[in-house]
C-alpha cells in the first residue's frame, strides 16, 4: 500500500485510534485479513466471520510485527476502531484509488473474468507496473484488499468484479471508480439468484455506467445483451469479438492439433498473428477482451500479439494441463462450472482429443453438479450431458447426486448407452473408476461448480496415491 500514517488512516475511516503510542508510524506491509499474511508494518482489518473472529487474531499479529489491527472493538492492542470494518475498508480503498493516480481497469461478465483478467495483466506488465485481482477475490472485500496492493509505482489497476445481485457492481465501482470497464458476456451463472438473463445484463451493465465521460466502455461485439449497454455509458465504446464490425476483432480462428486457439488479431492500430498457450477456443474471446484494453492504452498489435501468445494461466484449477509420466492427459478446470463454462470446457476437450485419438487415447468427462441454476437446473444437466456425447466424448463420469443423474439421463437420450457413460456417488468412487480404467494416451476433464470439490479428483490422479481421496 502507499505510505500512510495511522493517524491518516483513521480520519479516511472516520475511527478512533486505541493503544496507539505513535499515530505518525506508518503502514508500510500490506493490509490483510488473514492472520498467516500479515508482515512487518501490516495492518490487519479485523472481520467476524460465520466461524472465526478476526479480533481473537489482535495479539498474536501485532505480535508478529503488524502496526495496528483495524476493527470494530478495543482490542488492547494498537488499533483503529470503526462502527462498520467492511466500510472503512472500502473507503480507505478509495481514499488510497484516488491518491494513486493510476489507471484502473474492471471487468465483469458471467464467465471468464479470471482467465480474462490474468490475461489483461500479464499483457500490460510488459508495458508498465500492473497490479491485478489474485484468483477471484472479485467482491466487497477481495476488490479493496486488491486494491490497497497497489503502490506508488502501480500504473495500471486491473480489478475483477462479481455480482450476485443488483447494485453489487455499483457499490464496487464506487470504492474503486474505473477508467476502463469491461463487459465480456452475460450467461447463465447465478441466473437461479438473479431470476433471468435480464437481469443479469441489468447488474453487469452497472460497471458502464459508472464511468466517465473521459473513459472507455469495452463491450462484447457477438453478445447482443453486452453490445446493447453502449446506451447506457456516457463512455466512448470499443467493440471486441469476431463479427465484423468489432473494433478489435479474431479472423481464421482455429485450433492446434492440441486444442490450443490460434487467430489472426485485428485492431485499429494493425494486424498479427497469436497462438496461445491456453486450451479451448473460448479463449479467443477472453484474448480479444485483453487486447481491446491493451490496445486503448496504447500498445501496438504486435505487441499485444507476443503478450497473448506467451501468457499462461495464473489461477489455479482453471484448464490446468497436466501429463502423468504414463501419458495420462489430466485437465483441472474444477475451479467453478455454469453453462457457457462446461460447454467451452468440452469443446476443447474434444480438440484435444483430436491428437491423443492418433495415439490410441480416449477422452473422458468427470463432470459434476453446475450450481445456483434455479429453475433451469435440469434442462441445463441434460444438455450438457447431450452434447458430450454429441461431441463424441468417449466417456462421460457424471459424478455426484441429482444433478449428476441429469447429466448421464441427457447422454442417455442422445445414444449414450452402454459403458458410455456412468453415474458415481461421489469423488472417491469417480477415482476408484478412473485408476482402474485410464490408459496411456487418455485425455481427462474434471470440471464442476467449486462446491462439489471434484479438484481432489484431478489431484488423486495426478499423485497416483493409493487410498482415500483428501479430506475436505
Amino acid at each position: 500500500m502507499i505510505a500512510l500514517s495511522l493517524a491518516e488512516i483513521a480520519s479516511v475511516v472516520g475511527g478512533q485510534t486505541y493503544d496507539i503510542p505513535d499515530p505518525s508510524v506508518q503502514i508500510t506491509g500490506p493490509v490483510v485479513r488473514d492472520s498467516r499474511e500479515v508482515e512487518p508494518g501490516s495492518l490487519f482489518v479485523a472481520f467476524v466471520g460465520e466461524r472465526v473472529d478476526g479480533h481473537d487474531f489482535a495479539a498474536q499479529v501485532v505480535a508478529e510485527g503488524a502496526a495496528a489491527v483495524l476493527a470494530s472493538r478495543a482490542v488492547g492492542v494498537p488499533s483503529i476502531v470503526v462502527d462498520d470494518v467492511q466500510a472503512a475498508l472500502g473507503a480507505l480503498a478509495r481514499h488510497v484509488v484516488q491518491r494513486l493516480g493510476a489507471t484502473l481497469v474492471a471487468l465483469t461478465g458471467s464467465a471468464g473474468k479470471t482467465s480474462t483478467k490474468d490475461l489483461i495483466a500479464q499483457v500490460l506488465r510488459r508495458k508498465a507496473p500492473t497490479v491485478f485481482t489474485p484468483g477471484s477475490l472479485n467482491n466487497e472485500i477481495g476488490l479493496p484488499l486488491t486494491a490497497l496492493s497497489a503502490t506508488e509505482e502501480t500504473k495500471f489497476l486491473v480489478l475483477e468484479m462479481g455480482a450476485r445481485g443488483i447494485g453489487h457492481i455499483r457499490y464496487l465501482a464506487e470504492l474503486t471508480p474505473p477508467k476502463i470497464g469491461l463487459v465480456l458476456n452475460v450467461g447463465t451463472a447465478h441466473i437461479g439468484e438473479f431470476g433471468g438473463r435480464e437481469q443479469i445484463a441489468q447488474a453487469k451493465g452497472e460497471l458502464v455506467e459508472a464511468l466517465p465521460e473521459e473513459g472507455a466502455a469495452i463491450l462484447n461485439a457477438d453478445d447482443p445483451l453486452v453490445r446493447a449497454m453502449a446506451s447506457r455509458t456516457k463512455a466512448r465504446v470499443l467493440l471486441f469479438g469476431e463479427s465484423g464490425e468489432a473494433d478489435v476483432r479474431a479472423e481464421n480462428v482455429r485450433l492446434t492439433e492440441n486444442g490450443q486457439p490460434a487467430f489472426r488479431l485485428h485492431t485499429p492500430s494493425g494486424a498479427s498473428d497469436v497462438t496461445m498457450r491456453l486450451y479451448g477456443e473460448h479463449h479467443v474471446s477472453n484474448a480479444l477482451a485483453a487486447a481491446a484494453v491493451a490496445h486503448e492504452l496504447g500498445m501496438s498489435a504486435d505487441e499485444i500479439a507476443v503478450a497473448l501468445s506467451e501468457a499462461g494461466s495464473l489461477s489455479r484449477w482453471r484448464m490446468e494441463v497436466t501429463e502423468r509420466p504414463d501419458g495420462v492427459t489430466v485437465v483441472n478446470d474444477a475451479y467453478n462450472a455454469n453453462p457457457e463454462s462446461m460447454r467451452a470446457a468440452l469443446r476443447a476437450l474434444a480438440a484435444m482429443g483430436g491428437a491423443s485419438r492418433a495415439r490410441g487415447g480416449r477422452t473422458w468427462a468427470v463432470l459434476g453438479k453446475m450450481a445456483e441454476l434455479g429453475d433451469e437446473a435440469l434442462a441445463e444437466h441434460d444438455a450438457v450431458g447431450r452434447l458430450a456425447v454429441r461431441l463424441n466424448v468417449s466417456k462421460l463420469v457424471a459424478v455426484g447426486g441429482r444433478e449428476a443423474s441429469w447429466l448421464q439421463l441427457g447422454a442417455y437420450n442422445e445414444g449414450s448407452w452402454g459403458e458410455e457413460s456412468v453415474h458415481v456417488s461421489d469423488a472417491q468412487a469417480a477415482v476408484d473408476l478412473l485408476r482402474n480404467e485410464l490408459r496411456p494416451g487418455d485425455v481427462v476433464l474434471v470440471k464442476a461448480s467449486r462446491s462439489v470439490g471434484l479438484e481432489w479428483v484431478a489431484q488423486a490422479l495426478l499423485e497416483g496415491a493409493e487410498g482415500e481421496v483428501a479430506a475436505r
